[in-house]
């Protein structure tokens, strides 16, 4: 429990120095959003609206520590501001409406990386020198070797334009309203598949590397030799004793991947036209949405510190030498 608590503690820290750093940034570069939108809304907005934006957007003339105690308690009740491209609506209503396609498209592609991956670097171990073992790492790593958006547009020029088999853009066909009904389950399903073929390509060698190098050393250990004296199945050996032990640089690398899947794969859905938060946040960038870039790369620092907590607890019941220290 110790153990867990100091983590804890960790973790909080770490949160409480990524709100100061999103509070800085935006704050050292020139100019503001409301200079911004007042030139493109051309002089017709009043000086006293102008005033009332600024105090909105936290960059009125108040001290810079009155702003910063505002700020963290706008963050702490969850009012991240009015996005400025999408004024005026506000940031956490912009980031729910993206986030969910991005958690569906990264969580999927993570999840199947990962399994196929840790299970084809597991036998290519176990039988050393074999044929899955010679063959399969270098063409994944070859494979793996392509940029995102080179292999996407290569899949959705193959299946999409030229064999028809897939659809070109968006999470679901346009027309359709979106219901949890196996229609609409189905159509999204479908248009899943060439964004997630894209990121599981480019991902799985790298998942089955380290998993065969882990897994290779975790067998000259002395505990897979006295399994083997015992007469145990080979089975048996591979998955209960080499393979959990060698799981746990795994289960880090996940827990990282985990609070990534929010940040989105910006390359893939850019392609696609998927409406994910990686999509969203090249236009936030591109329309100098300070305070939307501030929401997203906070909910992705949010993100990564929760799923990195949520691996730590696990460790503790992976590995007993955590549990003991």
């Amino acid at each position: 429990m110790g153990y867990i608590l100091r983590r804890l503690g960790f973790y909080l820290a770490a949160f409480w120095v990524s709100i100061t750093l999103n509070f800085m940034l935006p704050r050292l570069m020139p100019g503001d959003p409301v200079s911004r939108m007042v030139a493109r809304l051309q002089g017709s907005i009043r000086p006293e609206q102008i005033e009332a934006l600024r105090r909105s957007f936290g960059v009125d003339d108040a001290p810079l520590w009155e702003q910063y105690v505002r700020y963290l308690g706008q963050m702490l009740s969850g009012d991240m501001g009015f996005s400025i491209s999408r004024f005026p609506t506000p940031v956490t209503d912009v980031i729910a409406g993206q986030v969910g396609w991005t958690v569906l498209l990264g969580l999927t592609s993570l999840i199947i990386a990962v399994a196929i991956g840790n299970l084809l670097g597991i036998l290519a171990a176990w039988r050393r020198g074999g044929v899955l073992d010679s063959v399969l790492p270098p063409v994944l790593i070859f494979i793996g070797s392509f940029p995102y958006f080179w292999l996407a547009m290569g899949l959705l020029w193959l299946f999409g334009v030229t064999l028809g088999w897939f659809p070109l853009r968006h999470a679901f066909s346009m027309g359709t309203v979106p219901d949890f009904s196996l229609d609409f389950v189905g159509d999204v399903a479908y248009h899943l598949v060439l964004p997630a073929t894209s990121i599981v390509l480019v991902s799985i060698g790298g998942w089955m590397l380290g998993m065969r190098n882990t897994m290779i050393a975790t067998n000259a250990e002395d505990y897979i030799v006295m399994a083997e004296a015992k007469g145990l199945r080979p089975g048996r050996i591979m998955m209960r004793y080499a393979a959990r032990n060698a799981m746990l640089p795994s289960v880090t690398a996940f827990g990282m991947s985990l609070g990534f899947i929010v940040g989105g794969a910006l390359l893939t859905e850019v392609v696609f036209a998927y409406p994910g938060v990686g999509y969203q946040l090249l236009s936030a960038v591109q329309n100098l949405d300070y305070p939307l870039m501030q929401g997203l790369f906070l909910t992705i620092t949010t993100a990564v510190l929760i799923a990195n907590f949520l691996v730590d607890i696990v460790y503790v019941r992976l590995d007993p030498r955590v549990r003991v220290s």
